[in-house]
């Protein structure tokens, strides 16, 4: 199941995939006896649901709209916990250590599991054992927008003026896939801009609006 689930994050390219994980450790089967795991109901106590990105952003509304349903339907109260940075090793290395007893969940993002493992030599958490996969929440697309006072208002325009303007541009990514799909926009337009690298999309949407 767990090789299945990671698979099919490995299958998409180009989109960013919001993805719901259940801290395990390797012996999370274990943690529980059999005859206990059917005597008590889930949840026991309030869950924690930890989101590896900044709030306000799009991964930080999901988890506050799925938090309020968890929590109605568990009747348990649902515990938002903001940890970003790192490209989500925070977050996700605060989870793979968390106790493995189902009660503290990670709402992250494909390249936890996927990209992180390539980009780092060593990573705090496994990317297949310390984790066990819940849910795929959301498939969001990746857009490019500028400030309404820029003077480009078209993909087309903007290569002109990056042209004209080698090495001028700033563009704003919140994640390490943005960064990426940047880095491949300006080798295909052939075209210099300087990443500036945010903890979230609600960050970098910020810093545009003040341009």
């Amino acid at each position: 199941m767990r090789k299945a689930a990671v698979a099919r994050h490995k299958g998409r390219y180009g989109q960013r995939f919001v993805t719901l994980m259940l801290a395990a450790g390797a012996s999370f089967s274990a943690a529980l006896p059999v005859s206990m795991a059917h005597a008590q109901a889930y949840p026991t106590k309030p869950i924690r649901l930890i989101v590896a990105f900044p709030p306000g952003g799009p991964s930080d509304t999901l988890a506050r709209l799925l938090g309020q349903k968890l929590s109605e339907k568990w009747g348990q109260q649902v515990i938002i916990d903001n940890r970003p940075g790192g490209n989500t090793i925070i977050g996700a290395e605060l989870a793979a250590k968390s106790a493995p007893d189902g009660h503290t969940l990670l709402q992250t993002i494909d390249f936890t599991l996927t990209m992180n493992q390539a980009l780092y030599a060593t990573l705090p958490y496994d990317p297949v054992k310390s984790f066990a996969p819940v849910s795929l929440l959301t498939m969001q697309s990746l857009q490019l927008s500028v400030n309404p006072k820029f003077p480009a208002k078209s993909l087309k325009e903007l290569v002109e003026y990056a042209k004209a303007n080698p090495g001028k541009i700033n563009y704003g990514t919140g994640a390490i896939t943005s960064q990426i799909a940047g880095e491949l926009f300006k080798s295909v337009a052939g075209v210099e801009m300087t990443n500036i690298p945010f903890k979230g999309a609600a960050l970098v949407s910020s810093a545009a609006l003040v341009g």
